[in-house]
């Protein structure tokens, strides 16, 4: 749980930001209690601001209140990705169709290099990297729809979605990397062609969705019922 102590300032909001931050960066994992003395530990506060950020987090459903001292991140459950994957796949259609209203030739060199190291992180079999670049391909192509509001319910929802990866990165065999359906994004992109741009980011959460269903299936020691 790779957590930096917080500066001076609003502790709470701060706070806020470093737990939501490691929950769709995928530093915990699904059912992991976490105690808020040793969050408040972590960030350098008292435990009120972490006691803080966890209930705000709790209220979007990114955490769990078991008692008083303690919260815990959401099981992985068959249900619970599957609501996720539907709303992401409405919103995240709809933030790459609009991207491919704005987008630049700068920016398909940034979307084209990001995918570059997605894929040598794969192939290193290097979970942690390839979380990371993946993540920053699919951020990147959204903040292109200049919808600040549609970019935040995204972030929510990977909120829910980085406990779920971390496991599968980690723990799946996935044959899926999502190098053809980037690529049709980037094409997509480069085309200024809004409904290539926004099946080809359906299909990439289709297809990468089919072998995370498999690991569930195959890993019940990882999901809850």
């Amino acid at each position: 749980m790779n957590i930096q102590p917080l500066e001076q300032g609003n502790l709470s909001a701060r706070a806020y930001v470093a737990l939501r931050e490691g929950l769709i960066a995928g530093q915990f994992r699904p059912g992991q209690r976490l105690v808020m003395q040793d969050l408040a530990d972590r960030l350098g506060t008292s435990v009120t601001p972490a006691r803080e950020a966890c209930l705000r987090l709790v209220s979007e459903r990114g955490l769990e209140l078991r008692s008083g001292r303690f919260v815990t991140v959401p099981a992985l459950t068959l249900a619970r990705y599957m609501e996720v994957r539907t709303i992401r796949l409405s919103l995240e259609g709809l933030a790459a169709g609009l991207a491919a209203e704005h987008v630049t030739s700068e920016d398909i060199d940034k979307l084209t290099g990001i995918q570059k190291l997605f894929e040598k992180a794969d192939r290193a079999g290097d979970p942690d990297q390839s979380f990371r670049y993946n993540r920053d391909f699919h951020f990147t192509v959204y903040r292109l729809s200049q919808m600040e509001m549609l970019v935040a319910h995204i972030e929510s929802l990977w909120v829910s979605m980085g406990p779920m990866l971390t496991v599968f990165f980690n723990e799946g065999e996935h044959k899926y990397v999502g190098a053809a359906e980037h690529e049709h994004v980037i094409e997509g992109l480069r085309d200024k062609d809004s409904a290539k741009a926004r099946t080809a980011m359906e299909r990439d959460l289709i297809l990468g969705g089919e072998d995370f269903l498999r690991f569930l299936r195959t890993h019940e020691e990882f999901v809850v019922a």
